[in-house]
């Protein structure tokens, strides 16, 4: 059935976004080049593909960047199990995203940046690709994306669907709009109640609250013999994690950390912050406060009188969380929103946390109920947690088990999301284009 006109809206940005990409791809492809991407991956940007088409049907995931990529993996990998015939396109925007999937691509799984939301990128790339069904991440909604992908015939889902209410405010001032461009999907999976009321508030019918793909992605990956190499040095030592620190947060986690030495004179605080750019400001910040740090990201190594380890490195966030007993996790301290519980629990940290936790409203306090995790307001309720919980290792493996068992309970329904995929988006019928 043919869809009616874009709204006036749409038609604009359109114009607009299509005037201005060559300015903007200029703009992107200095960031990216500035962040040590290969050169001839550059124009993937504009749609132009830097490897050849896999042949037989493929399936297009697109993501914004590091954490959605990640979160579809395993669903990935699951439907790539039960059916080896098919490929798969996962597409980002940012360096980092690209350099955490260059090691952990499930098989017949390619990744390109997505293309620039205007006319002739987004044209280029699907017809290099030939997607055979489209599936969305989260909130990366791109109105020329979702508009030419529909107008090519490829059938559409957005999965792990997210809106906070900041942004359901602004949608509703245009409903109009957010019905045509969520109307390009056959299925809609929300990840909490929240997102599904705004959804169904703005005319979105079709879309139903699912389970969180961020419970289902499983543990981080890490090399073992570097665990085993760091859990020699720090051997016999309290050791905490302080993970995805945002501006504000680090030295919260210094102050509570600088508390928990007047009770424990060797403990030792792995700092992992969100963005590892930050790396020689934390660095500074880090002397500053009278702590003892090393960075890891210029070599240095942990020794007897290293208070704080500033782990400014990408993609090694699953060997922290298999090496530390007891994870912070930061993004809740601050007005960020959290971020997932569920790569922590995988790899049994007990969680503490602050109160800051939107895009997480329902996992976070059933976390805590399950008593795998604990709420801490401020540095010094934080301290006055560390401090206990770190003496005590009985209580402490108690915590890590019921973390590791939550996020197990949640491991029995990548059937059930796989199956509803293919049945809305006709993938078992769908030959290759």
């Amino acid at each position: 059935m043919r869809r009616a006109p874009a709204p006036l809206p749409l038609r604009v940005y359109s114009a607009a976004a299509n005037l201005i990409a060559p300015l903007a791809y200029a703009r992107v492809k200095d960031k990216l080049a500035a962040q040590g991407t290969d050169p001839a991956r550059l124009p993937e940007r504009m749609g132009r593909a830097s490897v050849k088409r896999p042949n037989g049907l493929l399936i297009w995931f697109h993501a914004a960047s590091v954490g959605e990529s990640q979160s579809v993996l395993r669903l990935i990998t699951h439907m790539g199990e039960a059916h080896p015939d098919w490929s798969f396109l996962i597409s980002s925007g940012t360096a980092s995203s690209a350099q955490v999937m260059a090691t952990r691509l499930p098989a017949r799984t390619i990744h390109q940046f997505a293309p620039l939301d205007a006319r002739r990128a987004i044209d280029r790339f699907l017809a290099h690709w030939r997607p055979g069904a489209a599936i969305f991440v989260e909130s990366e909604l791109w109105p020329q994306m979702l508009m030419r992908t529909q107008a090519a015939g490829i059938p559409m889902a957005l999965i792990n669907a997210r809106m906070s209410d900041r942004s359901a405010r602004h949608w509703k001032r245009a409903p109009k709009t957010a019905r045509h461009l969520l109307g390009v999907f056959t299925q809609i999976h929300t990840q909490d109640a929240r997102t599904t009321a705004h959804l169904h508030d703005l005319g979105v019918s079709h879309a139903a609250t699912g389970q969180t793909l961020k419970s289902l992605s499983g543990p981080l990956p890490f090399e073992t013999d570097e665990k085993d190499r760091m859990q020699r040095l720090i051997a016999g030592r309290a050791v905490w994690l302080a993970s995805s620190t945002h501006p504000g947060e680090d030295e919260v986690m210094l102050a509570a950390h600088k508390r928990l030495l007047r009770q424990t004179p060797d403990a030792l605080l792995i700092l992992v912050p969100r963005h590892p750019e930050r790396g020689a400001g934390l660095e500074t910040l880090i002397a500053t406060s009278g702590l003892n740090g090393t960075r890891r990201a210029i070599g240095g190594q942990i020794t007897g009188q290293t208070q704080v380890y500033l782990a400014d490195t990408l993609g090694e966030t699953g060997l922290w969380h298999a090496l530390c007993p007891l994870t912070c996790l930061c993004g809740t301290f601050t007005p960020v929103g959290g971020h997932t519980p569920y790569e922590p629990a995988c790899a049994g940290s007990a969680i503490l946390h602050g109160p800051l936790y939107a895009n997480f409203a329902e996992t976070y306090p059933t976390l805590d109920a399950s008593g795998a995790a604990l709420e801490v307001a401020d540095e010094t309720a934080l301290a006055e947690t560390l401090i206990p919980l770190l003496a005590d290792h009985a209580a402490l493996d108690a915590m890590r088990e019921r973390a590791r068992a939550f996020a197990l309970a949640q491991d029995n329904t990548l059937d059930q999301i796989t199956s509803d995929l293919i049945a809305a988006l006709g993938l078992e019928d769908r030959q290759c284009p």
